[in-house]
C-alpha cells in the first residue's frame, strides 16, 4: 500500500507581506500530478492546513478545490489539524467527507480516529491524533476517575497513544502535529519557550509509520520511519538552501517499510544574492537566472543606496529582504567622548561621530555639504 504523507500548508500564509496563494495553488496542482502519477492508495495531511485560525475565504477555497481533486481521482485522504489550525473549523464536515474517502480528525475528546484499510498483506490501521496540548488532553479526560492527567507535552502525547489500545499484529500508522525533541527547525516555525513543546521519539514506538507535521525541514527522528516531510514550500530565506519535497511511503508486509522523497519545483523560488549594487543590478549577473524568485538581497556596498529597494526591484520584482554587510554593519561601535569637546569645531564633531557610525570619514564631498550645511545653521 502506497501512501503519501504531506504536511504544513499553511494555505493562505503570507511571507515578509508578500501572499503565497498562487504559489500553493501551483504546488497543489503539482501534487495532485505526483498522486496520480505515483499512484498512491491514499494522502496523509500532517497538520497546519491552514496558516491562521479562522482562514480566508480564498484559502478554504484553495483546499476544498485540491481536496476535491483527490476525491475526483479515487484517493483517499487522512488529515489532522495542527497548532495554526481551528481543530472545530478543520473537523467540519467530518462526517458528509468520509462518504467521498476523506477523513478528518475530530477535536479531541480523549479518543483518536483509527481508520482500517486493507491490502495484499491485510489490515493497515491509520490513526488520526490532531495536535494537542496538556491542557486539551486533561479537559476531555478530567472527568475519568482514576486516570493521571498530564502536565507535560510529553505525558499528554504519551497518555493519549496509550488509550488508542494499538494492535501490534498488524501494520499501523499514525498522523500527528507534535515537536519531536531534536528536530531541527527553521525561521518559519513557531517557537515554544525552553522547549515545553517537546515529546520524545519514543512515545511513538508502538507504529510502523509515522506521519509528522509541525517541523518545515523534510527529517526523520529516531528511525527512518518516524518523518517530518517539510513544508511543500519555502516560507523562510532559512530555507534557501533546501530542496523541498513529498515523501512516498510504500508498506508491505509488517516489518517491511520503503521511503522515499519526491522534489517539487515551485513558481517561484526564495533564494539569497549578494554582491554590489552595482554587481547584482548587471545584466550579466542576473540575465540566466529566475528575477521573478523571491530574493534576498545583500548589498556589500559601504555607503546605503538612495531608495535601494525600489531600484533593485526595476529587475528583482519580488525582492523581500534589502540587507547591507559592510564595516559599518558588521562593527557596533559605542560612540564615546574624549573630554574635549567643548575644544573642537562643529565640523570636527560631526566628522568624529560620522566616522564612529560608518567604520569610514567622510568624502570631501560629503565634508564640504556639512561645512555649508553648519554655516548656514549658524
Amino acid at each position: 500500500m502506497r501512501f503519501l504523507h504531506i504536511s504544513d500548508l499553511h494555505i493562505g500564509k503570507r511571507v515578509n507581506e508578500f501572499s503565497m496563494m498562487e504559489d500553493q495553488a501551483h504546488i497543489l496542482r503539482q501534487i495532485l500530478d505526483i498522486v496520480s502519477s505515483e499512484r498512491v492508495d491514499a494522502v496523509l495531511i500532517a497538520g497546519d492546513i491552514y496558516d491562521k485560525s479562522v482562514p480566508s475565504a480564498e484559502a478554504v477555497q484553495v483546499f476544498d478545490w485540491f481536496l476535491t481533486g483527490l476525491a475526483d481521482l479515487g484517493k483517499k485522504v487522512f488529515a489532522v489539524s495542527g497548532n495554526h489550525d481551528s481543530p472545530e473549523r478543520i473537523a467540519f464536515g467530518a462526517q458528509l467527507m468520509s462518504g467521498r474517502g476523506v477523513y478528518v480528525s475530530p477535536v479531541y475528546d480523549g479518543k483518536a480516529v483509527c481508520q482500517i484499510m486493507s491490502d495484499g498483506y491485510g489490515e493497515l490501521g491509520i490513526y488520526l491524533l490532531p495536535f494537542i496540548k496538556p491542557a486539551v488532553v486533561r479537559h476531555a479526560l478530567e472527568g475519568e476517575e482514576g486516570t493521571a492527567l498530564p502536565e507535560s507535552y510529553q505525558e499528554a502525547v504519551k497518555l493519549a497513544i496509550d488509550r488508542m489500545k494499538i494492535d501490534g499484529a498488524r501494520r499501523n500508522i499514525l498522523i500527528a502535529h507534535q515537536f519531536v525533541t531534536g528536530a531541527g527547525r527553521c525561521d518559519s516555525e513557531e517557537v515554544a519557550v525552553g522547549g515545553l513543546d517537546n515529546v520524545d521519539a519514543s512515545v511513538f514506538d508502538g507504529f510502523d509509520y509515522v506521519a509528522l507535521g509541525h517541523i518545515h525541514s523534510p527529517q526523520s527522528m529516531g528511525r527512518e520511519s518516524i518523518r517530518y516531510c517539510g513544508t511543500p514550500l519555502k516560507y523562510s530565506f532559512s530555507e534557501a538552501e533546501q530542496v523541498k519535497s513529498v515523501t512516498i511511503v510504500e508498506l508491505k508486509e509488517k516489518g517491511r517499510i520503503h521511503i522515499s522523497a519526491l522534489p517539487l519545483k515551485p513558481l517561484r523560488d526564495m533564494r539569497k544574492i549578494r554582491g554590489s549594487y552595482e554587481e547584482v543590478m548587471s545584466k550579466s549577473f542576473y540575465e540566466n537566472t529566475s528575477t521573478e524568485d523571491y530574493v534576498q538581497i545583500t548589498l556589500t556596498d559601504e555607503e546605503d543606496i538612495l531608495d535601494g529597494m525600489q531600484r533593485l526591484r526595476t529587475v528583482y520584482p519580488n525582492l523581500m529582504s534589502l540587507i547591507y554587510d559592510n564595516r559599518r554593519t558588521r562593527q557596533d561601535r559605542a560612540v564615546e567622548t574624549d573630554g574635549q569637546a567643548e575644544q573642537k569645531s562643529e565640523m570636527e564633531l560631526f566628522g568624529e561621530f560620522f566616522e564612529l557610525q560608518n567604520n569610514q570619514p567622510m568624502s570631501g564631498e560629503q565634508a564640504a555639504y556639512m561645512e555649508k550645511l553648519i554655516e548656514g545653521l549658524k
